[in-house]
């Protein structure tokens, strides 16, 4: 038998890895499904089982298991959610990290600047540069080129700071580049870019392709702004790199909420719809975050059920 050189070893791993990336990014004949694991279960596994054989996902979205960020897995969880996702035969579709979600330090602070953890993660504006070669490494290991990021909790006024902001996420979005790696930064209503106009007015200030968007409609409906069809349509076609899911509706105190899937005042049809029509060709990730089922899990099982029969309905299933 003849000997394998270390070099033909590389080669292969290699186009393996450009191989899986293309797969994520082929034109799909229905929309890709995943989810962000911790809106099922703190337990990994049964997060994947429950994505993998209940709901049919090939597809999940890595932030928080046992209760700590992803930014903080040790070598050993790292293992074991490697092997988790193997077992289960899915791919990580991105890695929702809380790269730029702190205070910008040139300005007095954010109303939103929460008093304690979010999903398992206490960072300063200091570390973000850790963090993101972090999440580079991480990206290595889990084989996914999309790594979801924000830009500083909401300013009252941004003006002042507005291009100082857009030059952190440009300079992180060159490193990223470098690496072969993309940058999906969220519209997240507590966070500066919070629109789709928002998103539209980034994208055009940093056209540079490793920063896209995580186009997040409900967190632009909590900004008051109807996202399907005018904050989408604002958004450049093609700078859209990953998909998140929810829906909300107004209480009666005039205040949004969180709610299942095809319960609230979005047009996820339309906007399914849409999708599908663009070529649209990464994940579209089920986040929940509505508790009404009452658990994570039931709640999230009602609303990818809800999720499913909005995509039928687009005939994007």
């Amino acid at each position: 038998m003849p000997m394998i050189s270390r070099r033909t070893v590389l080669a292969g791993l290699g186009a393996a890895a450009v191989a899986r990336g293309a797969w994520l990014r082929a034109a799909p004949a229905s929309l890709r499904l995943s989810i962000l694991t911790d809106e099922i279960s703190q337990d990994f596994g049964h997060a994947c089982e429950v994505a993998s054989r209940d709901f049919g996902m090939g597809l999940v979205d890595l932030r928080e298991a046992g209760g700590k960020n992803l930014m903080n897995w040790d070598a050993a969880q790292i293992a074991d959610v490697r092997k988790v996702v193997d077992r289960f035969n899915l791919r990580v579709a991105c890695l929702a990290t809380p790269i730029f979600k702190v205070d910008w330090p040139e300005a007095p602070k954010s109303q939103f600047s929460p008093k304690r953890d979010e999903f398992g993660a206490s960072f300063t504006f200091a570390q973000q540069d850790e963090l993101l070669e972090r999440a580079f490494e991480l990206a290595k290991q889990f084989q996914t080129d999309r790594i979801r990021v924000f830009d500083f909790w909401r300013l009252e006024d941004q003006k002042p700071h507005r291009a100082a902001i857009d030059d952190v996420v440009r300079k992180a979005a060159a490193k990223a580049g470098k690496r072969g790696l993309i940058l999906v930064l969220e519209n997240e209503y507590a966070c500066n870019t919070a629109t789709g106009a928002e998103a539209g007015r980034l994208a055009a200030a940093i056209p540079d392709k490793a920063l896209q968007i995580t186009w997040d409609p409900g967190n632009a409906q909590f900004r008051d702004e109807v996202p399907f069809p005018g904050g989408y349509a604002a958004i450049p076609k093609g700078r859209i790199g990953h998909m998140h899911c929810k829906d909300a509706a107004k209480r009666a105190d005039g205040k949004w909420e969180w709610m299942a899937m095809g319960s609230g005042v979005i047009d996820w049809a339309g906007q399914f719809r849409a999708l599908k029509a663009d070529g649209y060709s990464h994940a579209c990730t089920l986040e929940t975050h509505w508790r009404g089922a009452g658990t994570p899990e039931a709640s999230s099982r009602e609303s990818f059920a809800g999720m499913k029969s909005l995509l039928h309905k687009a005939g994007a299933a």
